[in-house]
């Protein structure tokens, strides 16, 4: 069954007492499901970004039991900050992460809403893609006056989507809370040289998609109104961005605080790289950036690349150095050490899954003294995964050794398509590690199923079938991508750099050792295969794989041989 995952990420107004906040952070994981991923606080902004992930099932009570502790807790009478706010937990999102809709999101969001209103008496809006009116999607229109501005609730163009339409003494200490299902939004802080928040302001508005108010005569010129009266407004230069400028007493300076509200539309680096262009045009400089909350993986990955094409460096490198690359040309360690670990959404639900791919995580020793003891997995399948891992590795080395050789820098896009399709062969084939132990240890606990009545017997029967299709297909697939990875070897042996033709031809004999490794472990569980049709046609590929990759190997071998003149 394929996991189903909604990410909530309520912010609460409180960033200084870590009482209170790990208080409130504290009742997510009493719900069964839910996971606590990050809990971020902000002392100048008084305010803290919660992010946990669960399945649609449990994922409403968790954030129901978020809201209500906070509301218990935080005395919005009393609150000050430099962030915009309107309630003890201001906001409440819910963003699809795994196996989920936004309609899904929409549903809890709603339903989160509902209870909230009816059984704590907290009135607030929906918002984004939960919004039940247009002019709603956006949250600043929602939060419009802040919680000084709540006595629009008993209007009725503010009449609430949930809870009382009147700001009464419950609403006083508890404030109005939006609730909202959206994409993935990342709350992006960037810093300046500057203690002006007048000036961060004035490049906030440069970026953000409202842009400012259009004045005659510069920026402290006349209003320009249109026929009815209304300001008109120039543009910022990004889509779906918001922002302003605002100094940081802790840190000791100004900074643009702008929210990418759809990072396909604009990207991190984009708004990094824009803030830079206008901060110089404005005669400041821009000395780093911090992310608040979680973020998806991709950001980071993007920005790599983005900055590695600048640069003209090959894109094929690891994405632990892709992570090094984006945090230094983002900037993201100026203020505090930056660990991606502890920062990037998938990685910690890697780290909080335990185990997950306990083979191709250990070390060189490690693995060897693993193979090499009593237990019969690993075995010869993971062997030969790993062995293809390995040659592909080493036909992508020299295609960013190509890529960055003197002289060839006209060549350097090539080699880096090269060295991409080698990173992904690579990343896949240690999966299949993993996954072929994985496969054998099914069937052994298929065989180890009761037997004791036919419906027992019948289990158990289909039980082993499927685990043997299964121990056959993963092997297969290691000798389909073992043998694709093979024309990688051929490529740059042909074509790479020659100092390196070596490493192309030992990476050919690693691919094919892979290749003739995994056919073996098909026809091992062959026999046992009781559908002889797909045994059939998955043994008749086994032979197409063996003759083209004696063939590829030796091509390569050939070439090495020519290139070595022996």
């Amino acid at each position: 069954m394929s996991l189903r995952l909604i990410e909530c990420v309520p912010n609460i107004s409180e960033g200084r007492d870590r009482a209170t906040i790990d208080a409130i952070a504290a009742v997510v994981e009493t719900v069964d499901g839910v996971r606590l991923l990050d809990v971020d606080p902000g002392n100048s902004t008084h305010r803290t970004v919660i992010t946990f992930v669960g399945p649609p099932e449990t994922i409403v009570e968790a954030a129901f039991r978020l809201i209500s502790k906070a509301a218990e807790l935080i005395d919005m009478s009393k609150h000050r900050g430099e962030h915009p706010r309107m309630g003890a937990t201001d906001v409440c999102p819910f963003v699809p992460v795994a196996g989920v809709t936004m309609e899904d999101c929409k549903a809890a969001a709603h339903a989160l809403g509902e209870r909230v209103g009816k059984e704590l008496g907290i009135p607030g809006y929906f918002y984004e893609d939960a919004a039940l009116t247009p002019e709603r999607q956006n949250l600043a229109h929602c939060r419009k006056g802040e919680y000084e501005g709540l006595e629009k609730l008993a209007d009725l163009q503010w009449k609430p989507d949930f809870g009382p339409a009147e700001f009464n003494e419950r609403a006083r200490k508890t404030g109005a809370t939006a609730i909202g299902a959206r994409d993935f939004l990342v709350a992006y802080n960037v810093n300046l040289n500057t203690t002006s928040s007048r000036r961060a302001n004035a490049v906030a508005f440069d970026l953000r998609e409202n842009g400012r108010v259009k004045r005659t005569g510069g920026l402290t010129g006349p209003v320009v109104n249109d026929a009815q009266g209304q300001p008109l407004r120039e543009p910022g230069m990004l889509k779906c961005v918001k922002g302003i400028g605002w100094y940081i007493e802790e840190y000791g300076i100004a900074q643009l605080s702008l929210n990418l509200t759809n990072i396909s539309v604009t990207a991190v680096h984009t708004a990094f790289d824009a803030a830079c262009e206008r901060s110089i045009a404005r005669g400041m400089r821009v000395t780093g950036s911090e992310i608040v909350g979680l973020i998806p993986k991709r950001v980071l990955m993007d920005a790599a690349d983005h900055y590695l094409r600048k640069q003209e460096r090959s894109l094929g490198i690891s994405e632990s150095e892709k992570v090094k690359v984006a945090v230094k040309s983002l900037g993201l360690d100026d203020l505090a050490p930056f660990d991606a670990r502890k920062r990037v959404i998938e990685y910690l639900l890697e780290d909080g899954a335990g185990d997950t791919a306990p083979l191709a995580g250990m070390t060189l020793t490690g693995f060897a003294e693993e193979t090499s003891s009593e237990s019969p997995a690993p075995g010869g399948g993971s062997i030969a995964a790993y062995a293809g891992a390995m040659g592909v590795s080493l036909g992508t080395m020299v295609a960013n050794l190509s890529a960055h050789k003197r002289g060839w820098d006209g060549r350097w896009e090539e080699f880096s398509a090269v060295a991409e399709r080698g990173m992904a062969l690579q990343a896949r084939l240690l999966a299949l590690v993993d996954e072929d132990t994985a496969a054998f240890d099914a069937i052994m606990e298929a065989f180890g199923m009761p037997k004791g009545n036919d419906a027992q017997k019948a289990d158990r029967h289909d039980a082993i079938q499927a685990a043997t299709l299964g121990a056959m297909k993963t092997p297969l697939e290691v000798a389909e991508r073992s043998l694709e990875s093979m024309a990688i070897m051929a490529e740059m042996a042909e074509n790479g750099n020659p100092n390196s033709v070596t490493d192309a031809g030992v990476g050919a004999l690693c691919a094919r050792t892979a290749v003739l490794g995994a056919v073996m472990n098909v026809r091992v569980n062959a026999a046992d295969l009781e559908d002889r049709n797909t045994a059939d046609a998955m043994l008749a590929r086994c032979v197409e794989l063996e003759a083209a990759a004696e063939e590829q190997e030796r091509s390569v071998r050939d070439r090495v041989s020519a290139v070595l003149g022996v």
